[in-house]
């Protein structure tokens, strides 16, 4: 289940990763989390697939994988 931020249309979530779990940010332009939330819930599979690949490419930001809206 993903943890929602005090941002907006921010949230986090974590990728499963064999044994490990990453911390992933999706930032949004809704104005709500609960917008962000269904957002990322319809495209989570595509969330998912692009997270691993910054994973593989180490893009991490302070630790965590930053995504934003497609």
């Amino acid at each position: 289940m993903p943890r929602i931020k005090p941002d907006h249309g921010t949230i986090t979530f974590f990728l499963a990763s064999g044994a490990n779990r990453q911390l992933c940010r999706l930032a949004t332009e809704f104005d709500t989390q609960k917008q962000a939330f269904s957002y990322l819930r319809k495209h989570r599979t595509e969330f998912e697939r692009i997270a691993r690949a910054r994973m593989a490419s180490g893009e991490f930001e302070d630790g965590i994988v930053v995504l934003s809206m497609l």
